[in-house]
């Protein structure tokens, strides 16, 4: 069976990669131009990486069809060029017919210019009739067949670019983000960050894209150290997790006598297992000559006879 030749194509500068079976032109390389066909019809794009096998969980790849020819790419730079007089004429219907809270942010021909994608935004929650608007923009821009499509406050921060909340010159979206993971205020909970809006909070209003980067590497060091408020031995004495510093491994410990220490987790042991061990010291042993029975246990571990 030939080694199947894969190839990930994106349509947009910073967008998703989809694959495609290149068999047929197994020349290809990273930078070529491209005319596949899609879920949205026939589409340029161009080949940002090569695999030698097809991704896991994906079944059968749709063919490349064509190497892109100069034509085509002067075709998609003519329809491009006509991307601004719909924005433009698509915005002037949408106040007519009076919509409020509707914006056109983008609108995208495919290469050849039988589909247009009017991008458009919504400030309210609630469901907005679009049935007349959509009739005037295909009778406006016909025969192109015409599809409204709304999209969220990310997609709209990573269309503008611009500054991040965080200082760097360009937004993680608009430089390399090619999808937008699900966020959560627990991803900022367990690495210990602020959770002031203006700390976790992106240029889109959401939560920040980063939070949910260094995300999996706290859990799993987490996981390894004790729960806050969880009673421990520690070299000093018993005393109460009062947090954990998850990175170093290290964890603070309220001690009555003595405050707040930190110690390492390997100098630490839960009481409740030092109560199991003291537990199952206690317990009739049931070999006759004590044979494997503990003894001896302290605070420090067990001692077999």
């Amino acid at each position: 069976m030939p080694t199947p030749f894969v190839i990930g194509i994106r349509f947009n500068r910073v967008g998703k990669i989809y694959h495609f079976d290149a068999s047929k032109i197994n020349d290809l390389r990273p930078g070529d131009q491209v005319v596949v066909e899609t879920s949205r019809g026939i589409q340029l794009g161009e080949v940002a990486t090569i695999l030698t096998s097809i991704p896991q969980g994906e079944g059968n790849l749709k063919p490349v069809e064509r190497r892109a020819t100069p034509r085509d790419l002067l075709l998609r730079q003519l329809w491009k060029n006509k991307e601004p007089d719909v924005i433009a004429g698509s915005r002037r219907r949408v106040n007519e017919l009076g919509l409020k809270g509707i914006k056109i942010q983008s609108t995208e021909y495919s290469y050849d210019g039988s589909r247009l994608t009017i991008l458009f935004s919504s400030e309210s929650e609630e469901k907005v009739e679009l049935k007349s608007l959509r009739q005037d923009v295909q009778r406006m821009f016909q025969p192109a067949q015409v599809e409204l499509r709304q999209i969220g406050p990310r997609d709209i921060a990573k269309m503008l670019g611009g500054m991040g909340a965080c200082g760097m010159e360009s937004r993680c979206c608009a430089r390399f983000l090619t999808e937008f993971s699900s966020i959560s205020i627990r991803m900022a909970k367990d690495q210990g960050i602020s959770l002031t809006p203006e700390e976790i909070t992106g240029m889109c209003g959401r939560l920040r894209c980063c939070l949910i980067y260094e995300y999996e590497m706290y859990a799993a060091a987490r996981a390894q150290l004790p729960k806050r408020n969880k009673r421990v031995m520690t070299p000093d004495g018993e005393g109460k997790v009062v947090d954990v510093i998850p990175l170093r491994e290290m964890v603070i410990v309220e001690i009555p006598e003595l405050g707040q220490r930190e110690y390492p987790k390997d100098q630490l042991q839960p009481l409740d297992e030092l109560e199991a061990l003291n537990r199952k010291a206690a317990a009739p042993c049931p070999s006759k000559n004590g044979e494997g029975c503990n003894v001896n246990v302290k605070s420090g571990g067990s001692k077999k006879t």
